[in-house]
């Protein structure tokens, strides 16, 4: 089994991208919504280190974005104990596929929280400043200081882009990325 992780900046169309390459697909995101309406253990360990934003289960996401916009060691605080229970999802969902051929990593801060393996093969979603933005702007919940909270704590788009095997251009069009997905799995075939 061959890991492939996606990169790039947040709404670049990462997620959208992982799927379209047929193979099973591990989405942090969708593991951490679980994660805070499911997994007692991490609100009592998040209650523990911040009771006045953590005191109701399961945690609601305006929740965890207070906690996050009150003070700036928040984040990391959230991030070091969520990030523990999402490293077992993913053991578990690697085990589960582990006689797939291909999985994809579609985990958002893959390179800064040391999930990165050298044997991995990394994809970059190259897309366009303003029109991530003019997406972001009307994404459900977007929250200007909670993106600019989250840029900070990632790695520069460059050295993620220097970093990757194959580079994606997403224009936003699906014909533009089927075309280039189909391309890259022709390659990754062939290694």
């Amino acid at each position: 089994m061959k890991r492939i992780g996606v990169l790039g900046d947040i709404g670049s169309g990462k997620s959208y991208i992982a799927k379209k390459f047929g193979f099973p697909v591990f989405n942090a995101d969708l593991e951490v919504g679980k994660i805070y309406l499911r997994n007692r253990k991490v609100f009592k360990k998040l209650n523990k280190i911040l009771p006045n934003h953590f005191f109701q289960f399961p945690i609601k996401k305006d929740t965890v974005i207070k906690a996050i916009l009150s003070n700036k060691s928040n984040l990391k605080k959230i991030i070091k104990v969520v990030h523990l229970e999402v490293k077992k999802k993913l053991n578990l969902f690697q085990k589960k596929n582990k006689n797939k051929k291909f999985i994809l990593l579609d985990i958002p801060l893959m390179l800064e929280n040391k999930i990165y393996r050298k044997s991995d093969i990394l994809i970059f979603i190259k897309s366009d400043k303003k029109e991530i933005l003019k997406r972001l702007k009307i994404r459900e919940g977007y929250n200007p200081k909670l993106y600019q909270k989250f840029k900070k704590i990632q790695l520069s788009l460059d050295f993620k882009k220097k970093k990757s095997n194959y580079i994606i251009k997403n224009n936003f069009s699906k014909k533009s990325v089927k075309k280039q997905v189909k391309d890259i799995i022709k390659s990754l075939n062939n290694e």
